[in-house]
């Protein structure tokens, strides 16, 4: 068993790779029907290009869902981007928030945030700053945010409470997150909880649904809800690096589920503010 510290390294050098690529390096490719693919980064993403404030050279095809759309940014606030990677989410944000707003990006990559901030010089885009840090442990001060964004980010940190605790710290009283992250119904076969590059391709380090609503609510969060989920299937051919052919079909059959799931939550006004961990919200 990795400890904490192991998987994160994990993390940190396959994301350091995948910045150092373009996009089309990066992306499964796809030969037929049959759903074949080369890499699991790629096969949850949703499609960015309808959204204002999309740039291509900044989207790696990285995410589960589509956070942003969901998120509720008005003129003038300030967003923070969990795992803010070549800067996609933030650029978006930067459309909704307008001049008078600031989006702040968060990643522990060092090659991320390079690429991140050339993308945001390159378009002259001055309140946008990226800042390297852990996402439980967020370089930013206390009541700073009036929303956080996350994209297929937080099932990569083996401290999940630790993010959502910083989270609630890191919001303004009354503001809200919507975060688009990977959740399993149902126990992943052994080969594929075990994997390293399973764990860095987001599956491996989902927990259960039901876990990850109940961290939310113990963190403080109120008037928590789904905004969207959609079952993520693996093609076959990732699945047999890691399983045998008997082992792929039990899984199939069963009642394991992999879902990508896009869920807001706000953190009280303070006349109604609950202590994180109380349990009383």
């Amino acid at each position: 068993m990795k400890t904490e510290q192991e998987l994160k390294e994990i993390v940190k050098q396959k994301y350091g790779e995948i910045a150092m690529q373009g996009k089309e390096e990066n992306m499964a490719s796809c030969c037929g029907a049959g759903g074949c693919s080369t890499e699991v980064y790629n096969i949850m993403s949703e499609d960015y290009t309808t959204l204002e404030g999309y740039n291509a050279d900044a989207d790696l095809g990285l995410g589960c869902g589509l956070p942003t759309q969901f998120a509720k940014m008005k003129k003038g606030d300030v967003v923070v981007d969990l795992g803010s990677g070549a800067g996609n989410d933030c650029f978006i944000a930067r459309h909704e928030v307008g001049e008078a707003g600031k989006v702040i990006g968060v990643d522990f990559t060092p090659q991320m945030i390079e690429r991140a901030r050339i993308n945001a010089e390159i378009r002259g885009f001055n309140n946008v700053e990226f800042r390297q840090g852990d996402i439980e442990n967020m370089p930013i001060s206390a009541n700073v945010a009036d929303v956080i964004v996350s994209n297929c980010v937080l099932n990569l940190v083996p401290n999940k409470a630790g993010v959502f605790q910083d989270i609630f710290r890191v919001l303004k009283p009354g503001g809200h997150f919507s975060i688009s992250d990977v959740v399993l119904i149902g126990e992943l076969p052994s080969g594929l909880q075990k994997d390293a590059e399973m764990y860095a391709g987001c599956v491996a380090g989902a927990i259960q649904k039901e876990d990850y609503m109940q961290l939310i609510q113990i963190s403080g969060f109120v008037n928590v809800q789904i905004q969207k989920e959609k079952p993520i299937v693996i093609p076959n051919d990732i699945l047999s690096h890691y399983l045998s052919a008997q082992e792929i079909e039990e899984f199939k059959s069963g009642k394991t589920g992999i879902f990508s799931i896009s869920v807001y939550a706000q953190k009280p006004s303070e006349e109604n503010a609950c202590k994180p961990g109380s349990g009383c919200c």
